[in-house]
C-alpha cells in the first residue's frame, strides 16, 4: 500500500512520461509535490522501486520507467488550498486558570479585552498518536474571540513535527472547533480505535480514511473509516516566543 505522496509522485511521473516521452527531473518532481528538498524525492523513488512500481535504468539520465500503477488509492482529488494558520504572536492573554464548574459555559465568559476562556485538554501528538482526550480537564486558556466562529471550541498543545509544512510547530496551541464532520483536506483531531488521538489532514479514500501528515519524513496512515472518529477541526493556533 502506498502513501499519498508516493502515489502522487507515481502518477506525476506516469503523466510526464506519457506527455513528453521522458521522465521528469528531480527539480520538476520536487516542485510538483511541493517539497522543500530533492532528498525527499530520492526517498520516495527508492520506496517506489522497492515496492515494484518504478524501475530506474542505471547509467542513463532521467531514466525512470513506471512498471505499474497503484490500485490502492484513488487518483488525487482536486487541489485543496493549504491551511494558512492564523497565528497570534507575543503576549496574548495565556494564563492558565483553575477549571470552571461543569455547568458554566465558556462562550458566556468573555474577558474585558475581547478574549474567551476555552478548556485546554493538554498535548496532542502531531507525530505519533497519544492517549485519547478525557472529558475532564485541569486547565483553561484565554483566546482572542475574533479567532472563533459559532460552535463549541477547545484548545490543545501540539507535540511533534509531522505538521510543520502546514505551519504547525511543536509547542503551538491549536484551537479546535468541536464536531464530527469535516471536509476533505481540512486538518482535524482524529480519534483512532477509541483510544488514540492525533492531529492530521483528512483525506477520504472510498471506504478508507487517510490521516495525512504535513512533513515528508512521516508516513500517511490509511485506516478503515469505522476506526476513525472526527473530534473537531482546526480553526486557529497560538504561538508564544
Amino acid at each position: 500500500m502506498l502513501t499519498s505522496k508516493q502515489h502522487e509522485l507515481l502518477v506525476f511521473i506516469d503523466q510526464h512520461l506519457r506527455k513528453t516521452g521522458c521522465s521528469p527531473s528531480f527539480e520538476e518532481m520536487k516542485d510538483a509535490l511541493d517539497l522543500r528538498s530533492k532528498s525527499g524525492i530520492h526517498r520516495l523513488i527508492t520506496a517506489l522501486e522497492e515496492r515494484g512500481f518504478l524501475r530506474r535504468h542505471k547509467h542513463r539520465a532521467r531514466a525512470l520507467e513506471v512498471v505499474r500503477l497503484s490500485e490502492d488509492l484513488t487518483p488525487p482529488e482536486r487541489e485543496i488550498p493549504r491551511f494558512a494558520p492564523n497565528v497570534i504572536h507575543g503576549n496574548f492573554p495565556g494564563k492558565f486558570k483553575a477549571p470552571k464548574a461543569a455547568n458554566e459555559s465558556a462562550l458566556g465568559n468573555l474577558g474585558e479585552a475581547g478574549s474567551i476562556t476555552l478548556p485546554l485538554y493538554g498535548k496532542i501528538a502531531a507525530g505519533l498518536p497519544i492517549e485519547a482526550l478525557q472529558d475532564d480537564h485541569a486547565a483553561e486558556i484565554e483566546v482572542p474571540v475574533n479567532l472563533l466562529g459559532s460552535g463549541d471550541h477547545f484548545a490543545l498543545e501540539v507535540e511533534g513535527e509531522s505538521m510543520i509544512e502546514a505551519g504547525i510547530l511543536n509547542g503551538d496551541t491549536v484551537i479546535i472547533r468541536r464536531g464530527e464532520t469535516a471536509e476533505n483536506g481540512q486538518i482535524i483531531v482524529a480519534l483512532v480505535d477509541e483510544n488514540e488521538v492525533t492531529l492530521k489532514r483528512l483525506r477520504r479514500r472510498g471506504n478508507s480514511i487517510a490521516l495525512e501528515p504535513a512533513n515528508v519524513r512521516f508516513e500517511t496512515k490509511i485506516l478503515p473509516a469505522d476506526r476513525v472518529k472526527i473530534q473537531g477541526r482546526l480553526v486557529a493556533l497560538l504561538r508564544k516566543y
